[in-house]
């Protein structure tokens, strides 16, 4: 096998849920995974190179090229890349109905119920992300590296059994051979789901492997300086 030079031998995985952040890291051969309350917890562990699911970076309109290339290349099932994350929306707003509003007025797309209760999170990150530029803190897409790991064929939902059964195995053969546990075992009683668990993985691969990015080359910065850019 061909050993690929971007590759880190300590990559970390983060990825959102209810309570707080998975972050499951993969040291060599060994992997390892923890439930954090919070993004300076999931970030405390020694890493090379981490990889979150989140927007990183946002334009003030909400439009960003590697999200409408993400979605592209998740067809027929784009829904799965939200869009429209602009820090104004939870800095202004404490409601989603007086954002739209006011999204509506600036001539701007509304913002999805998904995305918005995203805010609170996406915020922890951005604050975060502004005070350590220095560290190597991508953005990734858990459906792209998995899309990238079925050789780019479409995946049942994430939801469905089929779904979750081909995420699992694909993360075994990559590796990750503790997944079973940590779906069965570890995640019990923490809050998190499967799904959150499985996305965990997959950004961790794309921080261990760096396979692609989309835009790829330089990617165009936001108003602080945080890269807009997709990483699988």
């Amino acid at each position: 096998a061909e050993v690929n030079p971007e590759a880190c031998s300590r990559a970390l995985g983060l990825d959102g849920y209810s309570k707080g952040w998975v972050a499951v890291l993969l040291d060599g051969g060994i992997g390892d995974i923890r439930f954090c309350r919070d993004i300076a917890e999931a970030l405390s562990t020694g890493f090379e190179r981490a990889a979150i699911d989140i927007p990183i970076g946002m334009a003030d309109d909400g439009e960003r090229v590697c999200d409408l290339m993400a979605r592209e290349r998740l067809r027929p099932h784009s829904s799965r890349v939200f869009t429209g994350a602009r820090r104004w929306l939870w800095l202004e707003f404490s409601d989603p109905d007086h954002a739209n509003r006011d999204a509506l007025r600036r001539g701007q797309k509304r913002v999805s119920r998904q995305l918005w209760h995203l805010g609170p999170k996406i915020m922890e990150v951005d604050k975060f992300l502004r005070a350590n530029h220095a560290r190597d803190i991508r953005e990734a897409h858990p459906e792209l590296v998995f899309l990238r790991l079925n050789n780019g064929g479409p995946l049942p939902s994430k939801k469905s059994e089929a779904g979750i059964d081909l995420r699992r195995a694909l993360l075994r053969r990559e590796g990750i051979r503790e997944i079973d546990n940590w779906l069965t075992g570890a995640r019990i009683g923490t809050g998190a789901k499967i799904d959150d668990v499985l996305d965990a993985c997959a950004v961790a691969i794309a921080a261990r492997d760096v396979a692609g990015c989309i835009p790829e080359g330089m990617p165009p910065r936001d108003a602080y300086g945080l890269p807009m850019q997709i990483w699988s």
